[in-house]
């Protein structure tokens, strides 16, 4: 009940915040710009320049962080709700003994499978975290769950072509950039997974919290430890009940998980907003350094994307934009944001345990960066030939 009333007050947050960008910066009738430019002259001579600029700029930066909230949640918002139900229908309509039976027995080869799932179940970052969630519940390999969750954002369908369109324009390098989009995108879904994997086989479902916990496992554990999570839907796939009642019963798995995420995309994109407002670089110096210090550029990319938090459904199109930026870098940013952002940190809190976040962020970003200044050197060789 608790989370429920916190996901209520996260959007009443929000929905403020929509006002007050509605109506803090209301634009000036045009018949009374006469007495607009006799009053900015008036407070210019009553206030010092340096304190007019000091405001000025701080009014930019806080429209700046309403702006980004906004454009955070808006954008990923259909895809939560997608999210939500799809993981509503994958608990009360798939039972853990079909997930068992279709799951190959080679880890190996269901981590490559599930790194290729987005192909069948196309789903941005934003919505794939509960149906990872979902399907952990089923008794799917985590580094399966790891594996399509790091890599579905990138390789389904919707993605590849909207990077398609976003830089079919830029000849040969555009081309490049898309290929290898998906082909770096597998490879470090895939070793970090087999990461997670290992420590799977060690830790067992102490990695995840109870949430994420498979109920048949949840209930061989000690009795009575963290009883109060445990979810509304436990052991009900399968059962046989009237249609009307599943329905019931898809909604409200839907409700709780689309309230579950909703509160900490909500953290994520304030945080997104700050970090964008104070912390990121105009388009002018990271040009800068991405013609004298491909390394650092790559990094500041690589960061970028984790604090702008973007779908990648849309991120490509921002990608193609950075049109000073050399092609390394942009990689850095397509790969990097699907996989690891701030709204994602915060989603990772309601799955897994802290050895696993740090795993996927270490396997995730020096695998990134690694695979990015090594494209620059290529690149570079080859075009020098």
């Amino acid at each position: 009940m608790s989370r429920v009333r916190i996901g209520r007050w996260a959007l009443l947050v929000l929905v403020l915040l929509m006002l007050t960008a509605s109506f803090a910066y209301p634009q000036p009738a045009k018949n009374s710009a006469a007495s607009a430019t006799t009053t900015k002259s008036a407070t210019a001579t009553a206030k010092p320049a340096e304190v007019v600029d000091e405001g000025e700029k701080l009014e930019s930066k806080l429209a700046t962080v309403i702006t980004v909230i906004l454009a955070v949640v808006w954008e990923a918002f259909p895809f939560v709700v997608l999210g939500a139900l799809v993981a509503g229908m994958l608990e009360e309509f798939v039972p853990q003994q079909w997930i068992t039976k279709v799951m190959p027995k080679n880890k190996f080869l269901g981590i490559a499978m599930g790194c290729l799932l987005g192909l069948l179940f196309p789903m941005c970052e934003c919505g794939i975290v509960p149906v990872m969630r979902r399907l952990l519940r089923k008794g799917v390999p985590l580094g399966t769950c790891v594996a399509y969750m790091l890599a579905g954002p990138i390789i389904n369908p919707i993605v590849i072509a909207s990077t398609w369109m976003a830089f079919k324009n830029y000849g040969p390098e555009g081309h490049s950039i898309i290929f290898l989009r998906i082909g770096l995108g597998f490879v470090v879904a895939f070793l970090t997974a087999v990461a997670v994997q290992v420590q799977f086989a060690r830790r067992g479902y102490s990695l995840l919290t109870p949430l994420a916990v498979p109920p048949s496992e949840k209930a061989s554990q000690a009795e009575g430890k963290e009883q109060g999570q445990v979810h509304p839907a436990e052991f009900r796939a399968g059962e046989s009940r009237p249609l009307g009642r599943r329905i019931a019963n898809v909604a409200e798995t839907s409700l709780h998980d689309f309230i579950d995420i909703m509160v900490f995309l909500s953290l994520g994109s304030c945080m997104a907003g700050i970090a964008r407002a104070w912390l990121i670089p105009d388009d002018a110096q990271m040009a800068s350094l991405s013609t004298n210090y491909p390394a650092a550029a790559i990094l500041m990319l690589m960061f970028t994307a984790v604090v702008m938090c973007l779908c990648s459904e849309a991120d490509a199109f921002v990608a193609a934009s950075f049109t000073k930026l050399h092609m390394s870098a942009k990689i850095a940013f397509l790969v990097m944001g699907p996989m690891f952002d701030l709204k994602l940190l915060l989603m990772f809190t309601r799955v897994f345990r802290k050895r696993v976040i740090i795993t996927i962020f270490l396997g995730v970003s020096i695998q990134v960066f690694v695979y990015s200044l090594l494209t620059y050197f290529v690149w570079q060789a080859l075009n020098k030939s």
